[in-house]
């Protein structure tokens, strides 16, 4: 039943929070930390490039998830998802601290030599996007993930079909250091 007092009401709160936003008293981040992992400096950024074990060359996709991970997108989030987290937040939509999380935030790959303590320099397009320190590898269950993420593993849900199909069968979490932002044409 439609009511116009509700109306009003989730209005008036609209009202409320644009007018806090145009006082600048933005609501606190998700998690209560806004994670900018960003480096400023040309030099540090060069310097932890260098300092890489192993180069990947990021997809679209993943290139979205670094670039939302390093500029605080994805806070509180600091680095893509350790495997507790991971199924954490499969199978209760939270993360191991508690905090509310719809979906698992993971680098996906084949490659076998992406091991935990290595450094992998992300790179989107050629250009350094993030360090990675490798903290966490697994090998995904992606009917269970698809399941309890999307309430179905029929290929025809569009979530379903990019852990199906576009993502590999490998899991790897850790911490990041953004380099740069993802320059996209």
């Amino acid at each position: 039943m439609f009511s116009l007092a509700r109306v009003a009401v989730r209005s008036a709160v609209g009202q409320q929070q644009r007018l806090t936003l145009a006082r600048g008293m933005a609501s606190a981040p998700h998690g209560g930390k806004l994670m900018d992992k960003m480096v400023t400096d040309p030099k540090e950024a060069a310097d932890l490039a260098n300092s890489a074990d192993v180069i990947v060359e990021l997809t679209d996709r993943q290139s979205c998830d670094v670039e939302l991970l390093t500029n605080g997108g994805f806070s509180p989030l600091g680095g893509f998802m350790n495997k507790a987290d991971y199924d954490s937040v499969v199978e209760n939509y939270r993360l191991t601290d508690g905090n509310l999380f719809g979906l698992p935030v993971v680098l996906d790959t084949d490659r076998d030599d992406l091991r935990v303590g290595k450094k992998a320099l992300l790179k989107y397009q050629g250009k350094d996007v993030a360090l990675m320190d490798i903290q966490d590898r697994w090998v995904a269950d992606k009917v269970k993930e698809t399941k309890h993420c999307f309430g179905t593993s029929e290929l025809e849900h569009p979530g379903t079909r990019v852990v199906a199909m576009e993502k590999k069968h490998t899991y790897l979490g850790g911490d990041l250091i953004g380099l740069s932002k993802p320059q996209r044409e």
